[in-house]
């Protein structure tokens, strides 16, 4: 059974100003760095700016972003006593400064069974979906413009008896949604260019993706990322990248006969109906990435990169993410009614509880949010 010890949501969430993004961050599976990645998150919001912390250098760039000036509200759907636990045992220990609980505006929603650190099993299963549940019920009766989430173990759910695939899929069904993607969104520290990233297909194993590509997913996904760039990104005629299927995008047919037969007349449809769409032809993947990571590093190449890029599958997508923004990638569902970010990592629960988890994604997924909510308040 769940119990929400705090049952106003609604009224601390409307007290806020209307004017500011109200952001709700679950902690996700609390055996895993939920609870610690939220806590360095929002440890600058309440800094009195004489505390300087002795950083190791390379962990100085979680700082660089100032959640401080953010014009948002914050609230944290998960159990207070394991967000206390956490800044018990690391506030002596942590590489780097933590949030008191006590000054958080926390939805203490309390679940049943034992939970330890560093083992995800039924019981926390049960809590990180009770706690991103709640949150996506306030968010959709209008208390909240945005959800950021932690890492969930889609293992420990399946104990717990949710068979989903992930949080992406529970949020969209909520939300009656089918219409919906994973759009992966990187800022380089270099150039300030940003690596946009929508998957065609999600979380299927690799002999189902040419059974699931298909002309009408792929226009499907087009249109839902011009949307987005538009409504999120204020991006009114976009570039957009598309990869290949085949290796060398099938060599006319010689390696696979997609592009030819299928892919490239979907993408001439989809040009005539929107003009306005700048439309790349299949990339060949090998070399498809080649220019983003020079947008990336050189702010003299910035031109070469596209404003999206639109990947087949999972991998295909995902390495050059992680490649060059493993610590800055923000997972975004797009097509939702509302905003949702995450920080694109897991629940690393073999390092839970040791003081040792980067924040960093965490910390672009909230400036993110609050970006991009206030893009749709001004929109709407």
């Amino acid at each position: 059974m769940n119990t929400l010890r705090n049952s106003h949501i609604s009224s601390v969430a409307k007290s806020h100003s209307s004017s500011r993004a109200r952001i709700a961050l679950t902690i996700g599976d609390p055996a895993g760095i939920g609870t610690e990645i939220i806590l360095k998150s929002l440890a600058d919001r309440y800094l009195d700016g004489s505390l300087e912390p002795n950083l190791e250098p390379s962990l100085d760039r979680t700082l660089a972003r100032n959640l401080r000036g953010l014009e948002a509200t914050f609230t944290i759907f998960g159990d207070r006593r394991y967000l206390q636990e956490t800044y018990n045992l690391l506030i002596n220990h942590s590489n780097l400064p933590l949030a008191d609980p006590s000054r958080l505006e926390i939805v203490d929603i309390c679940t049943e069974g034992d939970i330890s650190l560093g083992i995800g099993n039924r019981a926390s299963g049960a809590a990180s979906f009770a706690y991103l549940d709640a949150a996506i019920a306030a968010t959709l009766a209008g208390d909240f413009d945005a959800i950021v989430t932690a890492p969930i173990a889609k293992s420990a759910w399946k104990q717990a008896g949710h068979h989903y695939a992930g949080q992406t899929e529970l949020l969209a069904e909520r939300s009656q949604v089918d219409d919906f993607g994973m759009l992966f969104v990187g800022k380089s520290p270099h150039t300030d260019w940003v690596l946009r990233t929508l998957l065609a297909t999600v979380h299927i194993p690799l002999h189902e993706v040419t059974q699931r590509l298909t002309p009408q997913l792929i226009e499907q996904k087009l249109e839902l990322l011009r949307r987005s760039l538009w409504q999120d990104f204020g991006i009114a005629n976009p570039r957009i990248a598309i990869a290949g299927i085949n290796p060398h995008s099938g060599e006319q047919g010689q390696l696979g006969r997609e592009e030819l037969e299928w892919l490239q007349p979907a993408i001439d449809r989809y040009r005539q109906q929107h003009p306005n769409v700048q439309l790349s032809n299949p990339i060949p993947p090998d070399t498809m990435w080649l220019n983003p990571a020079k947008a990336w590093q050189d702010r003299d190449r910035t031109d070469l990169g596209y404003d999206a890029y639109l990947a087949m599958y999972h991998d295909q997508g995902l390495i050059p993410v992680k490649l060059l923004a493993f610590d800055r990638a923000v997972n975004t569902t797009i097509g939702l009614p509302f905003v949702r970010t995450s920080p694109d990592h897991g629940t690393a629960f073999d390092i839970a509880g040791k003081g040792l988890a980067d924040p960093a994604s965490t910390i672009e997924a909230i400036a993110l949010a609050v970006e991009l909510a206030n893009i749709r308040k001004l929109g709407s």
